[in-house]
């Protein structure tokens, strides 16, 4: 779906038709639409389909006068009760003309822009709305790290609680997050680097500004998702141990009980045979006191042994 949208009064406005200066929204695109924006806005093909493959990583090139930067942006998924996040290649191209957005899905961070929720945008100054996007997709990324800190906080106190495979499993889903925010970032990094160059773009002074801005928030974002991913390897290794030594402790438990429970069925068993030369076969309460005692004694030892 392609959709045209111009700064108008100060907000950004929705309007029917193409026009010159104009934001070029494509989401999920048709091959129909692909083709309508590579013959109409003289693009690569590989720029128009770039944002298609969600394995592509973030980068900036050009082509003629056409400028590409394939962000990854930061996408949150809600799977039953839980979160997962992932992220999701975001085409930003700049032509002479227009500023062209090419995504696979609908993306929060675009929607904000659509309706007019981010201020101070002018369509028009196309270097400076592509990096105000990039901004706010690293104010996303900080977003989403928050909350992923948050979630691990509330596993962490269930799994105190409670040892379950459900807890285990959303520390994985929430490893898998970190590390794919990790790499996109370092990814976006690398991208900003190239931008601040000025080979690709040339930028005033102001955006210049702006750039300094982005590589603060993605090195900020990077950071944290690095130091998220560390505390949460180590808590997963922290509670890994913590169930290993409670497995070892009930099978401990459950051997000393067995090896207790024993006496009696070893005594019984040989009180039952009939053989008039076992000790104390006439006294019928013998076999009971013999087990007491046996069984205290393994209890005592057992005890003192440390393995009850």
């Amino acid at each position: 779906m392609i959709r045209y949208y111009k700064t108008l009064g100060g907000r950004t406005e929705k309007i029917s038709e193409y026009a010159v200066g104009c934001w070029i929204n494509c989401t999920n695109p048709t091959e129909e639409e692909i083709e309508y924006l590579i013959s109409n806005f003289s693009l690569d093909p590989e720029f128009a389909r770039s944002a298609l493959d969600e394995e592509e990583s973030s980068h900036v090139d050009s082509e003629d006068e056409n400028v590409l930067m394939i962000v990854d942006s930061p996408v949150v998924n809600k799977a039953g009760k839980n979160l997962t996040y992932y992220t999701m290649p975001l085409s930003i191209i700049i032509t002479p003309e227009n500023i062209i957005t090419i995504s696979l899905k609908e993306n929060s961070i675009i929607e904000e822009f659509s309706e007019s929720l981010i201020r101070n945008v002018s369509i028009e100054d196309k270097n400076r709305f592509a990096l105000q996007i990039m901004l706010r997709m690293a104010g996303k990324y900080l977003q989403y790290l928050k909350q992923i800190n948050k979630i691990t906080e509330r596993v962490e106190d269930k799994l105190k609680k409670t040892m379950k495979n459900e807890e285990l499993m959303q520390f994985l889903e929430i490893e898998k997050s970190l590390v794919y925010f990790s790499a996109s970032l370092r990814a976006i990094r690398g991208m900003i680097g190239k931008l601040k160059r000025g080979k690709y773009i040339k930028f005033n002074e102001e955006e210049h500004e702006l750039i300094e801005d982005l590589s603060i928030e993605f090195t900020q974002a990077q950071e944290m998702s690095e130091i998220y991913m560390s505390i949460l390897s180590s808590t997963m290794d922290t509670f890994s141990s913590v169930i290993s030594n409670n497995l070892n402790v009930v099978m401990k438990i459950l051997a000393s009980i067995t090896l207790i429970s024993s006496m009696p069925t070893i005594i019984s068993g040989i009180y039952g045979m009939n053989n008039p030369g076992i000790p104390l076969m006439e006294y019928w309460w013998a076999p009971f006191i013999i087990m007491g005692v046996l069984s205290f004694g393994v209890w005592a030892l057992l005890k003192k042994k440390n393995m009850l």
